[in-house]
């Protein structure tokens, strides 16, 4: 089986990484930070914090180098996976594309340019510390489905769940992941641009009350966004905040949207916040909340230019 990452940033590395430590798997990783690729092909990918690994993927920047793949994972920013996947999408001429990216609307991207996408959302995450070097912060499972529209057989989805779940990359085949993702989204939404618009970690930002009331209200008008689209979310997403914000979970970890802050890069607000805003507008369903942290986001990253 040949799985080729698509995007080696912090969550791709930690597939790239665990997955090339299978016999029976080959890995590639495609990423356009050229320094990133070098460390890799020189030292390996090396994996610190919750989980000490070292994978030697192949690593390029040439998405023509790229050969006929058995499955892709697309773990780019949103932003970014239009030109990700249309650059790589001969590699997948006779295989099976996941998304694995934050927010809604990403199988749709992919579906444009590959015959068969599966529906992913994962929870592990981690932030790049120098090439080739990756802190995994988070550990999670991952949840995988066909998607509806042009969909992966079950049976694939299944192989590439296994080979994740083998590889300490705990994964999911199930007939719809739309419940796994929209509490993924939700629980971004409602944590990630708080902690980027204040600076504080995720646990920091659980332990105000005023903070912690605001995210159940960004909640809330998430929850109502998906149980319009006949979406029963597959857990509480006040659950999972609370638990990710123990001192043995995520207390400091800082979300990828206030390290993307940190970095004055463009964010992932409009396919998480305005993504649900953009759903609620069509069903019917108000947001205002998230109408909110979408432009107080779009403010900040204003402030730049």
């Amino acid at each position: 089986m040949r799985i080729c990452i698509v995007g080696c940033g912090a969550v791709g590395s930690l597939f790239a990484a665990n997955l090339a430590q299978l016999d029976d798997v080959e890995v590639w990783a495609y990423d356009l930070n050229q320094a990133h690729v070098d460390a890799i092909n020189e030292r390996g990918l090396r994996l610190v914090g919750a989980g000490e690994v070292i994978g030697r993927p192949s690593a390029t920047s040439d998405a023509a180098s790229l050969p006929p793949c058995d499955f892709g994972i697309v773990v780019t920013k949103t932003m970014h996976a239009e030109a990700a996947i249309a650059a790589t999408a001969h590699a997948f001429a006779d295989g099976a594309v996941a998304s694995v990216m934050n927010g809604v609307g990403n199988e749709e991207t992919l579906a444009r340019h590959v015959a068969r996408v599966i529906r992913g959302t994962t929870f592990p995450a981690g932030k790049l510390l120098e090439p080739g070097v990756v802190q995994w912060d988070v550990k999670g499972d991952t949840t995988f489905s066909p998607f509806e529209p042009a969909p992966a057989s079950l049976d694939e989805v299944a192989r590439l769940a296994e080979a994740c779940t083998r590889a300490g990359m705990p994964a999911h085949a199930v007939a719809d992941a739309r419940p796994a993702q929209w509490r993924k989204v939700i629980f971004n939404a409602s944590t990630n641009p708080i902690g980027a618009l204040t600076g504080l970690s995720h646990g920091r930002v659980c332990e105000r009350p005023d903070l912690r009331a605001l995210v159940s209200a960004l909640v809330a008008e998430g929850t109502a966004v998906a149980a319009a689209q006949g979406i029963t979310l597959d857990a509480d997403p006040e659950e999972l905040i609370d638990h990710a914000a123990r001192p043995d979970v995520a207390y400091g970890h800082k979300a990828s949207m206030l390290q993307d802050v940190e970095a004055r890069r463009q964010t992932e607000i409009d396919f998480l916040n305005g993504g649900i805003a953009r759903f609620g507008r069509e069903l019917g369903v108000p947001t205002p909340l998230n109408d909110t942290i979408t432009a107080l986001i779009k403010g900040v990253e204003a402030s730049w230019t």
